[in-house]
């Protein structure tokens, strides 16, 4: 079946996919709720129309308690406003913040085990209690719900004030922070807040920056000064946007969320500190004395302080109870994945930090430098990202340890090209290698061997997904890539494919400086012990071996008449419930599990549809997920939730490709290739062609360093979206849309073997890019 998004489609396709597409996502036409993380311009009247309000002296209070199902996480909510013995009854214990149960953005250079959501379930756990998580749309609304009974612990960055001090209680301190003014790139001056002319402050909407602008608004009358309140729902960049598109504009924001902010994008700048140095710490109710000293003995247990520069031993590491790794962020190393941090290089990291009861502080090292020069400059304590074991490294003053993994180096060339099956097939040829990479040796052997290969060095910022892209659209000839690396890039580009294998598998590991001998023997030990264990193997699945949703032949069976799939009335069920065409569902079900109910993923999805336990958890279904009627329920529900993440006005087709997406990757990465798309050129609204072409870029280091969530392996989200619809297609020519539900559990009788079946077409790119040396 031909794609149809590029081009003209078919008059009968254009038809029908109008059609379906009305009854797909008929959904997105009802009343929806308020979405996060989107500019919308009905947002922006209401901010403005509430600032009038304010000016007025008409501002509404903050909005009351949620209704007692929580519209998010789908738990059954209940008051409570007793103490922790009350709370115990319950058997839960429910925490409020601004993004709820996920990641808000990729830590850069934090100690990733005391974010607040690390923090809050090993307190929970601590309790004995289940952590629930509810997410508020600002601060003073998640004060309203601590106070309404509907949660029980504030566990977010709030700015400890006189004013809140009075209706709540807070924790002992988290960090310190003072206001600082930030502004975009071609703003004003903002050294000194007594030179600002014409200004419009943007604050976050029930935030204590609000205070702060009404002051100095009010300490200079002749300055023309006015204030903004902007609702972020969690999403930061909304306000660098918003400086960026006047020149007159200035945020007030604590300076942590000022430098995290400048980690990634490099249109603000940062000015004069605006407040006075102001504790941040959790908040709780005035009433629950044995929670708060329960609270404050756990945090006070496991705060450590973020390590600046040094050179510590092993003993030094143990007193400061911190270890940090340096990394890059990408694919096999450390990255954020549906709001969880990952990584091969991260997971065994956490597991030898967790050993040795220590807090990990991952620093992401800039694509373009040497982790060998953080390493020796005291920016770490060990480095890691997939490293192979050189004598060239080890004479710049590093030791490695023992090897964590052994990898082969293989080739990868395009599908039209002659296929390189053996060494003497590279003559002739043409092999673009990535700067500085341990690849250059073994292709100048090769070539010094005398065979007529051609060797080229790509330009330091190239990175090997980027040079994978211009191989894949026929600009290069062929790579050197990891073996585990070769095979996933071939998975999930069908132009691509891999070649022969060069050498014995080579030993990779982590590195230390020379004289830390006493850190390399716990690593070492670490490593051989782990290398034993069941996990150590699942964790070498899921990051070297291809995704078996991507790699499959077996074909999807199609038979008018017939049904789908064997769960075709539990499907229908949860389909209507949430307003989704159940052939969408079906043809997503067969691309996640093959119709397999006990399917487990490399990383620990379950069941039909894939979810995570912790993400099935959230909805409302504890796992596991492994019986069809709860497997599907946990992911319907899910996809609802994602695709209630999405403006309204986002045009109907397109909602339901951005949503297939975030399933698949996370909304976080739907977000960053939304605003890279407006970056390149491109419609933010739209899928095909556009926002998938920037989601493909946030592979490569030039385009995912300026990302809020990081890498993402692009080609996974772009190829699963594409695979859903053509099957979709194909599902809607042989079955009714109408619904018709049969009992659930009913058994189905037995089907004779099909005599029809629908391959999934599969695309390539169109990228333009040129190489240049």
């Amino acid at each position: 079946m031909p794609s149809c998004h590029r081009g003209t489609c078919p008059l009968r396709w254009a038809l029908l996919l109008v059609s379906v597409l009305i009854l797909a996502v008929a959904a997105c036409g009802k009343q929806e709720r308020p979405v996060d993380g989107t500019q919308q311009p009905e947002r922006r009247a209401e901010v403005r129309s509430r600032e009038k309000q304010q000016e007025k002296g008409q501002d509404k209070k903050p909005r009351a308690a949620r209704d007692s199902i929580d519209r998010y996480y789908q738990f059954t909510n209940y008051t409570e406003t007793g103490d922790l013995r009350a709370i115990r009854e319950h058997g839960t214990i429910r925490f409020v913040n601004l993004t709820g149960a996920s990641e808000d953005e990729l830590p850069r250079e934090g100690v990733v085990t005391l974010r607040h959501f690390e923090l809050a379930n090993k307190l929970a756990k601590q309790l004995k209690l289940e952590p629930k998580w509810i997410r508020a749309n600002t601060p003073d609304e998640a004060i309203e719900l601590l106070l309404a009974g509907k949660a029980d612990i504030l566990a977010y960055n709030l700015t400890d004030t006189e004013a809140r001090r009075e209706r709540i209680n807070y924790s002992v301190p988290l960090r310190q922070s003072r206001q600082k003014l930030v502004t975009g790139s071609n703003g004003p001056d903002i050294s000194d807040p007594d030179t600002l002319q014409g200004v419009e402050f943007i604050v976050p909407a029930g935030s204590s920056n609000i205070p702060t602008a009404q002051r100095l608004i009010e300490e200079h009358p002749d300055a023309n000064l006015s204030m903004m309140q902007v609702t972020v729902y969690g999403d930061r960049d909304i306000l660098v946007d918003l400086l960026n598109k006047k020149d007159n504009r200035v945020a007030i924001l604590d300076d942590y969320i000022a430098e995290d902010l400048a980690s990634y994008r490099d249109d603000l700048r940062i000015g004069a500190a605006v407040s006075e140095t102001e504790n941040i710490a959790w908040g709780l109710r005035k009433d629950s004395k044995l929670l708060l000293t329960t609270v404050n003995n756990f945090l006070t247990r496991n705060l450590v302080k973020k390590q600046e520069e040094r050179f510590a031993d092993w003993d030094a590491i143990k007193k400061a109870g911190v270890i940090r790794l340096l990394t890059y962020n990408g694919p096999t190393t450390y990255f954020l994945w549906k709001g969880l941090l990952m990584g091969f290089d991260y997971d065994l990291a956490k597991a030898f930090a967790d050993k040795h009861r220590l807090q990990l502080q991952v620093i992401v090292v800039p694509y373009e430098e040497d982790l060998t020069d953080w390493l020796k400059a005291g920016r770490g304590d060990f480095a890691g990202a997939s490293l192979a074991i050189t004598e060239e490294r080890q004479k710049q003053g590093v030791a490695f340890t023992t090897s964590y993994m052994e990898t082969p180096e293989r080739i990868v060339s395009n599908e039209d090209r002659p296929p390189i099956e053996k060494v003497q097939d590279l003559a002739g040829r043409t092999l673009t290698l990535r700067a500085y990479s341990s690849f250059i040796p073994t292709a100048m052997t090769i070539k010094n061997s005398g065979i007529d290969v051609e060797v080229k060095i790509a330009p330091p910022g190239m990175s090997i997904s980027r040079i994978f892209n211009l191989i894949s659209d026929g600009l290069l000839d062929a790579t050197i890539a990891d073996d585990g690396e070769a095979k996933i890039e071939a998975s999930l580009r069908p132009n691509l494919i891999t070649g022969t294998l060069l050498g014995d598998p080579k030993p990779q590991g982590w590195m230390v400086v020379t004289k830390n001998w006493h850190l390399l023997q716990n690593l070492n030990k670490f490593i051989k012990d782990y290398r034993k264990t069941e996990k150590y193997q699942q964790d070498y699945n899921a990051y070297f071996k291809p995704n078996k949703r991507f790699t499959q032949r077996v074909r999807a069976q199609i038979i008018p008449g017939k049904d789908l799939s064997p769960y075709d009335d539990l499907v229908k069920a949860s389909a209507l419930n949430y307003d989704f065409d159940w052939r969408m569902v079906v043809a997503q079900m067969w691309q996640e599990s093959n119709f397999n109910p006990k399917a487990v993923s490399p990383v620990g999805a379950q069941g039909l549809m894939q979810v995570m336990p912790a993400t099935a958890k959230e909805m409302g279904f504890p796992p596991p997920l492994f019986e069809p009627e709860r497997g599907i329920k946990a992911g319907v529900k899910y996809l609802d939730w994602v695709r209630d993440r999405f403006a309204p006005t986002l045009p109907t087709a397109n909602k339901l490709w951005f949503t297939l997406a975030s399933y698949n990757a996370g909304y976080g990465h739907l977000l960053d290739a939304q605003r890279l798309a407006e970056e390149l050129g491109l419609d933010p609204n739209v899928w095909f062609g556009n926002v998938e072409e920037a989601m493909l870029k946030l592979a490569e280091p030039r385009y995912f360093k300026k990302a809020r969530y990081g890498y993402v392996r692009g080609s996974e989200p772009v190829q699963y979206v594409r695979n859903i619809s053509n099957l979709y297609k194909a599902y809607v020519e042989v079955a009714t849309g109408e619904i018709s539900v049969r009992p659930p559990l009913q058994k189905k009788p037995k089907e004779e073997p099909s005599q029809k079946e629908f391959a999934i077409p599969l695309r390539k790119s169109g990228s333009e890019e040129q190489i240049s040396e």
